[in-house]
């Protein structure tokens, strides 16, 4: 492997005009010779930005991974791509997750890299940096930027993400007042990194240590932790080493890996968004990745990890109780055990010693919190593609229920009309959000799980079904069926429900029907008119004409696949 031609060498190997061109402009940097002949030059993907809370210290994390980077003998070079923060932008970050693949992907083709380090925290800047990286395909290590410290709020916990769907509750029903929100806010985002529940920025770096593009135990330690330096300076030296190696982003996606990446996120409690993104990435590796495995494989796995949403601890508590080994070493009979990961070694290698410091935060797998966690995909004549629930945030007795739909064609409809004293809703009722699809958004923000009204939540009630063609954070929780394909704003049957309409969601049977007759829902569909297009110009008419459906990743049809890392024509 040593023999092996680098790619940089490319632009900086020759003696002729364009390796002048190309070092020449470098030098006013200040490198010297030695960095031009034969270092591996590894390329820093840096998702900072002060837009991106979450990813607020990755600046800081940059010059660690350099330090590796330089120990083993590579040339370090840092590049922004777009940073996507999902508390900050709008109208959600799903909208640019592929905008930001594409800039990744395109980054690091046009550039002279023989290795990647992608730098990532908030929700979508693991999956984006991913999905670009696959359609390269160079060597390739992740370095997750680590959770939040626990919140600490009057004497108990507070979960960054997880305590925000609590907030309308505790205002209608007299327990905040504007002081007390203001001092909860305060106390739940305490530290750099991530939110600290098991929402979907801890499940993406669990998700990328699951697949085996982490090093072992990377995804579980804060981000303020020291020792999450120290794995920031290793992932720089073992990087260089991949690169020697040649082990490439295809050697480690296997469909083993991905499979081990379902039945980690099942075992963690972990978000419904580890689907699209899983899915998304797998269409650009080349792996066959369907939405029904996601139940066939994750399912019947039981829940280990004792997190908020699906439970009462933070991930400052996961990692003290030994953190995500101590899962995949109970998983280790469900596990393909042989799967590589970047440090060359298997996951059975990886994982083979991790003592539990807590079985209050960690299970065991013979006494797991729950049975069978996991995602069950539902199927019907509401959603022919498919529609997914999480059963480890919702509520038992609402997994069996038939009531009346309570129809949203908007979320401006849903803010108008929610509250109203005299809506025709009560706690039997099913709530049905419309439009909050890829293309209905545009983006499919996180807004399936709506708040409840208020004089609902003034009677006590804590959960309804509720039902959309959009996502919910991973922070979030209760009955709620999401991701319903095909959309309502292009044609689906969720276009057609009108309010009073029977709807049955029967979880254990995976079915979610509308229950009137196929001539009723043939005629509504005849009368049927799509909505005017949300955008004439720019991103996002591009994406509106080319994002696929959500069972496919939301992913744009034209980036699935790869395109690999040659480049064929040079500047001049």
């Amino acid at each position: 492997m040593h023999k092996k031609k680098l790619r940089s060498q490319e632009w900086f190997g020759g003696n002729d005009k364009m390796g002048f061109v190309h070092r020449s402009w470098l030098r006013n940097q200040g490198y010297p010779d030695d960095y031009f002949q034969g270092k591996p030059v590894i390329g820093i993907c840096n998702t900072w930005s002060e837009l991106t809370p979450c990813n607020g210290h990755l600046r800081d994390v940059a010059e660690v991974v350099k330090k590796g980077i330089l120990e083993a003998g590579g040339f370090p070079m840092e590049f922004p791509v777009m940073s996507l923060g999902e508390t900050i932008m709008r109208p959600t970050t799903m909208l640019f997750r592929n905008l930001a693949s594409m800039d990744t992907e395109e980054s690091i083709r046009a550039n002279p890299l023989d290795g990647v380090v992608l730098l990532t925290g908030c929700d979508k800047t693991t999956p984006s940096t991913i999905m670009g990286a696959c359609s390269v395909d160079l060597p390739t290590i992740v370095v997750p930027g680590g959770p939040m410290l626990n919140g600490r709020f009057r004497g108990g916990t507070i979960g960054s993400g997880s305590f925000n769907w609590m907030i309308k509750e505790k205002q209608q029903t007299g327990e905040f007042d504007a002081d007390d929100l203001r001092e909860a806010e305060i106390c739940a985002a305490r530290s750099i990194g991530h939110c600290n529940t098991m929402g979907t920025a801890s499940t993406m770096a669990t998700m990328a240590e699951a697949l085996g593009l982490t090093l072992p135990g990377f995804s579980s330690i804060p981000a303020a932790d020291s020792r999450k330096k120290v794995m920031q300076q290793l992932s720089g030296r073992r990087i260089v080493e991949m690169v020697r190696e040649d082990l490439t982003l295809s050697k480690i996606l296997t469909r083993e890996a991905f499979e081990n990446a379902i039945v980690t996120n099942a075992a963690v409690g972990g978000s419904t968004n580890l689907i699209i993104h899983l899915i998304a990435i797998a269409r650009r590796i080349g792996v066959d990745v369907q939405l029904e495995d996601f139940d066939n494989l994750g399912s019947q796995i039981p829940l280990l990890v004792n997190l908020m949403p699906s439970g009462k601890y933070l991930m400052e508590d996961f990692f003290y109780a030994g953190g995500l080994p101590v899962v995949m070493k109970e998983l280790k009979v469900l596990l393909h055990g042989d799967a590589i990961t970047v440090n060359g070694k298997t996951i059975g290698e990886n994982y083979s010693k991790a003592p539990c410091y807590n079985n209050d935060v960690i299970a065991t797998i013979d006494k797991p919190f729950q049975e069978n966690a996991g995602i069950a995909v539902l199927k019907g004549n509401l959603c022919e593609n498919g529609a997914v629930i999480k059963p480890s945030a919702a509520t038992e007795k609402l997994m069996k229920h038939t009531g009346p739909a309570v129809v949203f064609e908007s979320m401006e409809d849903y803010h108008e009309r929610i509250d109203l004293p005299d809506l025709d809703i009560d706690e039997n009722s099913v709530i049905v959000l419309k439009g909050v699809g890829p293309k209905g958004y545009p983006g499919m923000p996180e807004v399936g799980n709506v708040d409840l009204p208020e004089k609902l939540i003034k009677k006590g009630i804590k959960d309804m079904v509720r039902i959309s063609d959009g996502r919910m954070s991973g922070t979030a929780y209760g009955t709620v069926v999401l991701h319903v394909s095909p959309e309502s704003s292009i044609g689906g049957t969720l276009a057609i429900v009108q309010n009073g309409d029977m709807i049955t969601l029967d979880v254990e049977n995976r079915s979610l029907q509308l229950n009137i007759s196929e001539d009723e829902i043939a005629q509504r569909k005849a009368v049927w008119q799509a909505p005017e297009p949300l955008a004439t110009r720019g991103y996002v008419r591009l994406y509106l004409d080319h994002v696929e459906q959500a069972e496919k990743g939301a992913d744009l049809d034209v980036l699935v696949g790869k395109s690999g890392s040659k480049v064929e024509r040079d500047l001049h």
